[in-house]
């Protein structure tokens, strides 16, 4: 297996990832998912830079580091509380343009999170820990988009036909 070509894709995938994020934050309606979504542009940018520091080490003919990734991992936004008293708050409130938005950002971390998982499992060293990392980092972001999604949807099932 390739590392670096693992790396590469990931990266691609990565920089993929903000630009949606960024992009929809611009475009969403509700004011709290407009600022979980430039929170989440600002955690791929982390993503990214992790990337770039694997690939740095491998040009330089180092193993990649995990290590690296443990403080990105203590500082995020989604393994902070305020994460899931965002959902709360917005679920009282109207996001109904927004769940499809919401459903293609909790597919995309899915999505990231399998890639990773994958990966990491063929890998093997450092390679398998930096990547189980991001699997673990993407997962976290998958929960908080699917539960997001899921309360608000609930929200609206119950409302009459019409809102």
């Amino acid at each position: 297996m390739d590392i670096r070509k693992i790396y590469e894709y990931a990266l691609a995938r990565e920089h993929e990832g903000k630009r949606f994020f960024d992009t929809n934050a611009e475009r969403l309606s509700h004011p709290a998912a407009v600022d979980a979504f430039r929170r989440l542009a600002m955690e791929e940018q982390k993503h990214i830079e992790f990337i770039t520091l694997q690939l740095s080490a491998l040009d330089q003919g180092r193993t990649t580091n995990a290590e690296a990734g443990v403080a990105l991992d203590s500082a995020g936004f989604f393994n902070q509380r305020g994460a899931s008293e965002l959902i709360d708050q917005t679920v009282s409130e109207s996001m109904l343009p927004d769940l499809p938005v919401l459903r293609m950002a909790y597919l995309i971390e899915q999505d990231f999170a399998e890639f990773y998982q994958m990966a990491g499992d063929k890998a093997e060293g450092t390679a398998q820990s930096v990547l189980h990392m991001l699997a673990q980092w993407e997962r976290g972001h998958e929960r908080f988009f699917k539960e997001w999604h899921d309360k608000v949807f609930q929200e609206y099932a119950k409302m009459p036909w019409g809102g």
